[in-house]
């Protein structure tokens, strides 16, 4: 074995050798990992359930309580109170005891039975914004769905002979890859790339930096290795415990939340580990700007935090200001969403994910010749 090898190699045995005696880093990589994909995959999701609703029904007849009902057996929405006053309606969305108040105000009957349009109210707290959008969908589904059923009972009873031959054109939805349209499929697999990223992140900047911190890094630097071979040394265990922690999350995904897998591991392994090499490298940078644990952790945000919110994980690219949609091709964590999510549900290989893959390696290569860079010139 030659000597840049056998140095390498002893640094790799004494990181994998620390992390076998350090009980409370081997349950930090194991237990909080599975936790947080357990609490992402229930918690986190686009749908909307329950939302707590005010019914107030001013008209009092049958086609009233007929829409009414509809809201009340919706699952969308939970009926918290009934009101009986309008003052009282707009009294529970200003304390926050409901989230949406349905307003049928006197001669909404009559209006239908003459065949004219008859207006709702339907009031909503606007101060979570994505809820309060999502909860008008519902609410207009539910209305769009009764004025259909009642414009077609009216128009038979009517004109029964027109009504006989009325021609209706129907929207016939037809999801793929994700037919029923499990938001837990579309989180499981990105929570995946963000646990790597914080996880892989926070043990590449601590482990350097504590040793650092106290003085080991020096000693180990007046041993006859090169800072390159130390680099190397360091970031190879971190590496494979980041390939463990990508295993073990996908298993839980895959076994628990039934998320499918429908293409290529080898692709999917292909591309986890060049998003490590971009990973390891944010993390190895950390650990050059920072003395102390204290400061790694309060650099680790400035840097997690950017690439989270740009990856599109939780926010939609296309929505983003144009500046910033040009920030998110510097994000690594952009790319390996699309390389997870295509594996995972839409079984795709090489031949469509190319072009991520490639844009992945540059970045990654880039960011780790800087840190790489950056670790020599700290060290010196």
């Amino acid at each position: 074995m030659s000597e840049p090898i056998h140095r390498i190699t002893q640094v790799l045995v004494k990181e994998l050798i620390e992390l076998k005696r350090d009980r409370w880093a081997r349950f930090r990589l194991l237990v909080p990992p599975i936790i947080q994909v357990l609490v992402f995959g229930y918690a986190a999701t686009f749908e909307v359930f329950g939302v707590s609703t005010t019914l107030l029904d001013l008209d009092h007849s049958q086609e009233s309580r007929a829409l009414m009902a509809s809201f009340e057996d919706s699952s969308r929405f939970k009926v918290v109170r009934v009101a009986q006053a309008q003052l009282e309606a707009e009294r529970t969305i200003d304390r926050s005891e409901a989230a949406i108040a349905v307003v049928i105000h006197p001669g909404f009957a009559a209006l239908l039975r003459k065949g004219r349009p008859a207006p709702l109210q339907i009031l909503v707290d606007g101060t979570n914004s994505n809820s309060a959008l999502i909860a008008l969908g519902y609410a207009d589904q539910i209305v769009a769905r009764f004025s259909r059923g009642y414009q077609a009972d009216y128009l038979y009873r009517a004109q029964p002979v027109s009504a006989a031959g009325r021609v209706e054109v129907t929207l016939d939805d037809r999801p793929w890859y994700n037919v029923s349209l499990n938001s837990r499929w579309f989180f499981v697999p990105g929570v995946i790339a963000t646990l790597t990223l914080v996880m892989v992140v926070n043990l590449t900047a601590f482990a350097i930096v504590r040793e650092r911190e106290m003085g080991t890094l020096e000693q180990i630097m007046v041993t006859p290795i090169r800072p390159f071979e130390l680099v190397v040394g360091k970031i190879v265990p971190f590496f494979l415990v980041g390939l463990a922690l990508v295993a073990s999350i996908t298993l839980v995904g895959t076994l628990w939340f039934q998320v499918p897998f429908r293409g290529n591991p080898f692709v999917l392994l292909l591309g986890t580990a060049i998003y490590l090499l971009s990973t390891l490298a944010v993390g190895l940078a950390i650990s050059t700007l920072c003395k102390t644990q204290q400061q790694a952790f309060a650099t680790n945000f400035f840097f997690v935090n950017p690439m989270f919110t740009l990856s599109g994980f939780s926010f939609p690219i296309a929505s983003m200001p144009v500046t910033m949609q040009w920030l998110t091709y510097l994000d690594p964590v952009r790319y390996f969403l699309v390389i997870i999510r295509g594996t995972f549900l839409k079984g795709v290989g090489l031949a469509v994910l190319w072009p991520q893959l490639l844009a992945l390696l540059a970045i990654g290569t880039a960011l780790m010749g800087l840190a790489v860079l950056r670790f020599r010139k700290s060290l010196d």
